[in-house]
């Protein structure tokens, strides 16, 4: 599965939507961010992570940017 960051999570579920895009379940939200998942056109599951960065090095080691 791949994970992509990204801002504003809630409105670019509506673009997907509007677009045809698959959804795999509901939004979830937690301290360190907001997550989705969808489909992409080969059906591959990809997560859709807005994250809080601030709450998520509270928990890990170390991340990403």
């Amino acid at each position: 599965m791949i994970n992509y960051r990204v801002k504003n999570l809630e409105k670019l579920v509506e673009q997907l939507k509007a677009e045809g895009v698959t959804i795999l379940d509901e939004m979830e939200t937690y301290s360190y961010g907001k997550f989705i998942h969808i489909l992409d056109p080969e059906n591959n599951k990809i997560e859709l992570w807005e994250p809080v960065d601030e709450e998520y090095d509270k928990i890990a080691d170390g991340r990403t940017k």
